[in-house]
């Protein structure tokens, strides 16, 4: 029923740029707030940006505020990450998240996960 599929992640050189992609299916897309989260093997999962069910806000960690930013497609119901001067403190595996858009923002606890895609950024 519900999925949530990420897709876009690779392996890129420090400056690079990459953008992720989530297409999502099985629920009604427009009643959900969307964020993205990273997470390293080993670390708890990070918080990395998130955007309204309407697209009029967005929110962004305070690591990758004026290097990623979030946008979405309720048409295509599709949500989508471009990041820009990529580090290699960015790699990670990316996940993303819907949450009701009523209890947007949330912190983790969020209705339905992606099963995430590697992001991988040499020095």
């Amino acid at each position: 029923q519900v999925q949530l599929v990420e897709s876009g992640g690779g392996s890129v050189q420090a400056g690079g740029s990459l953008r992720l992609s989530c297409a999502a299916a099985g629920f009604n897309f427009i009643n959900y707030g969307m964020d993205w989260f990273r997470q390293v093997p080993g670390n708890e999962r990070e918080f990395v940006a998130g955007i309204s069910w309407n697209g009029e806000t967005t929110r962004y960690s305070d690591d990758v505020k004026g290097r990623f930013t979030i946008s979405r497609d309720n048409t295509k119901k599709m949500v989508y990450l471009q990041m820009s001067n990529l580090q290699p403190e960015d790699t990670g595996i990316y996940s993303c998240a819907a949450v009701f858009a009523s209890r947007w923002p949330a912190p983790l606890e969020h209705d339905w996960w992606g099963q995430g895609t590697q992001i991988t950024v040499s020095p």
